[in-house]
């Protein structure tokens, strides 16, 4: 082997110094870039290499050795810094005399004054309660809820009252399974007997802003 020559580091064959790939075993032996010069290096003085992953490795090993030392003195710093605060804090406050004046008033005279109130009586509120459905009466109605029937008719007639003291007028609750235009199995909420969808469908507006905008119209017959 003349000496110019080198070895493949994986087949020990001789190769030239500029020699891309070993001609025996196909290792490719030089790339262009940093990487490679430093492996070339590392040859030149090891007669062992690992591979060129060491070499992102170890860039990867001093930075996170440096982030460390750098987070290290930041802390000290840190510390330092609010000690010496906690240190200069420290002393007595100043004291500020206060100096009161009493100020001295002469009691006026105090004159008797009657006056006499009169309040207007509370205006009785109109008693507002729950409506049936007209017996024997085909109509159109707004349905604000559809309740199933096995979570029974008290929560459907709490809705309601819901829906009478939010401003709706002709509140009540039907059993669907008695009426054949609905759907059986629900306890409905229902506002006001209509005698045509114009009329339930002008409604809707007004249940839309007590706060029930899904409400819609639907025909009830029996």
């Amino acid at each position: 082997m003349s000496a110019t020559q080198q070895e493949c580091p994986r087949c020990g064959a001789a190769v030239e110094p500029l020699q891309e790939y070993c001609v025996d075993c196909g290792l490719r032996l030089h790339t262009p870039g940093v990487v490679p010069a430093l492996a070339s290096g590392w040859r030149r003085r090891m007669p062992w290499y690992p591979g060129d992953w060491v070499w992102p490795s170890l860039l990867a090993l001093v930075v996170a050795v440096l982030s460390a030392a750098g987070a290290i003195v930041w802390t000290r710093d840190a510390r330092s810094a609010s000690s010496e605060t906690i240190v200069g804090d420290t002393g007595p406050l100043p004291t500020v005399a206060t100096t009161t004046t009493a100020e001295t008033t002469t009691p006026r005279r105090t004159v008797p004054t009657q006056t006499t109130a009169t309040t207007a009586p509370p205006r009785p509120q109109p008693r507002r309660s729950l409506i049936e459905w007209p017996q024997g009466q085909n109509g159109w109605t707004l349905v604000l809820a559809s309740l199933p029937t096995s979570a029974g008719r008290p929560q459907a007639v709490a809705k309601a009252r819901e829906a009478l003291r939010s401003g709706l007028a002709e509140v009540g609750v039907l059993d669907s399974s008695r009426y054949a235009s609905l759907h059986p199995g629900y306890y409905v909420v229902f506002s006001g007997v209509y005698p045509s969808l114009t009329e339930a469908q002008n409604a809707v507006s007004k249940a839309a802003s007590s706060g029930y905008a899904n409400a819609y119209a639907r025909r009830v017959t029996s």
